[in-house]
């Protein structure tokens, strides 16, 4: 990585020597040029987001056995450099560096990692091109693969990356795909090789009655996403979603898309044998980011989708990212575990929306742009009585576009416990979470 930086810093002061004699590469940013009509390129990028955060933790939350019932950290939720570009007429690669969820209680000066590493070429510049490596060209729906630069609401909806850190590393999977445009149709396929469960966090050498990621070597996991873009269309050079495009582009998109991996689940089915199902995860969704009047800078960013999600029966992930707390008192402890952690996966049916809205120009004028939104989760899981239901409503100040963006989130979240024999939401628990983000990207 320092090879990496030292590279970037001798180029750019070359770039700096050949721009006094009238001869700049870096034309847009932080892009070497590699040839003179420079349609051969490498660039560079960086994005790091800060979270201040307080936290309502849930019940018997502990931090290193100590009872905590409400925690205020502050935390590196994703810093990341990328370095990508076209080396030829039809070959491209890219690469990106970087970690998540550093705060206080994480391991020191370890946790940084490659999470992409790939090449593609070019059967055909347009319609197809092949590639292999570490990735995000991953199916199921857009925000599977989300462009973390421009999200716009605090986090991306984490439920659609569905074997999050189970079987793969933070979404990417090592994978030959094929992607391209066929008219406005925008596509993605890909053969994946799923990661053993046992090096996962989330191993346990417990089987339960209920499904979990089977202990047996993986078979090939199969995915696919597909966008019909109706009005402008969007830039499938990287696998990165977009998340809002603050009005600069006129978007329609309707997609579809799937996972499926034979035998990926096992369970007990008595006390001596087990058996295994499929992985089979549908979705639809429906992304609109249009201006609504240009001359006053106003804009709408709005998603919905519809989730199937089977990982076999009784399969539930409790989830929270950046955990603000490491432990439980199991006395006190409800069925979400720790932290910030709710259901956020399982088998059952998700509805999921989101939409913001960009404010005039007028409001802060010099100082930036408005854009307040709301989230919205409903997931009706088959081992959970009640839905699970999770509100967030927020504000981006864009100070310089998404290169520097302040975010105010609130999330309220359920807590679920068994009563009498049902899991089900404790509706006079709920938690509460509060966080101020800072973004720098370039």
């Amino acid at each position: 990585m320092r090879r990496i930086i030292a590279i970037i810093l001798l180029l750019m002061v070359a770039d700096q020597l050949n721009a006094q004699s009238g001869n700049s590469r870096f034309k847009n940013g932080l892009i070497l040029y590699l040839n003179n009509d420079s349609s051969h390129f490498i660039k560079t990028t960086f994005v790091n987001q800060t979270w201040l955060r307080y936290n309502q933790n849930n019940p018997g939350s502990t931090i290193y056995g100590t009872p905590e019932n409400n925690t205020f950290d502050i935390g590196l939720r994703r810093t990341r450099i990328q370095m990508f570009g076209l080396i030829t007429d039809r070959v491209f690669v890219y690469t990106q560096f970087g970690q998540n969820n550093f705060n206080y209680i994480s391991p020191r000066k370890i946790g940084a990692f490659f999470h992409d590493v790939t090449a593609e070429y070019a059967v055909s510049k347009k319609h197809l091109w092949l590639g292999a490596g570490l990735t995000g060209w991953s199916g199921l729906s857009r925000y599977s693969s989300p462009s973390i630069g421009t999200i716009m609401t605090m986090d991306a909806p984490l439920f659609q990356q569905a074997t999050n850190d189970a079987t793969d590393q933070f979404l990417r999977k090592l994978s030959i795909y094929g992607k391209g445009k066929i008219g406005k149709l925008d596509y993605r396929l890909a053969v994946s090789k799923p990661m053993a469960i046992e090096n996962s966090a989330l191993y346990t050498t417990k089987i339960s009655s209920n499904s979990d990621f089977s202990r047996t070597p993986p078979k090939l996991q199969y995915q696919g996403y597909f966008m019909y873009q109706f009005f402008d269309q969007e830039s499938n050079q990287l696998p990165y979603t977009i998340g809002t495009y603050l009005g600069k582009k006129r978007v329609l998109n309707i997609g579809a898309g799937f996972i499926y991996q034979k035998d990926a689940m096992s369970r007990m089915v008595n006390s001596t044998d087990s058996a295994n199902s499929n992985l089979q995860l549908l979705a639809i969704d429906v992304f609109y980011d249009a201006p609504l009047n240009k001359q006053k800078g106003t804009a709408i960013t709005a998603y919905a989708g519809y989730f199937n999600t089977n990982f076999g029966k009784g399969y539930i992930r409790n989830l929270g990212p950046m955990a603000p707390t490491n432990g439980i008192d199991k006395a006190k402890a409800s069925f979400n575990g720790t932290g910030s952690a709710f259901p956020m996966m399982g088998t059952g049916q998700i509805l999921y929306a989101q939409a913001g809205f960009l404010l005039p120009d007028k409001v802060l004028g010099n100082l930036g742009k408005l854009q307040p939104y709301v989230g919205y989760m409903q997931a009706k899981y088959d081992r959970l009585s009640d839905p699970v239901k999770t509100l967030d409503l927020g504000c981006n100040w864009l100070i310089n576009g998404h290169g520097s963006k302040l975010s105010f989130n609130y999330q309220s979240r359920p807590i679920f416990n068994t009563v009498n024999g049902e899991i089900r939401d404790i509706k006079t628990a709920r938690r509460g979470c509060f966080v101020l983000q800072y973004q720098i990207s370039i």
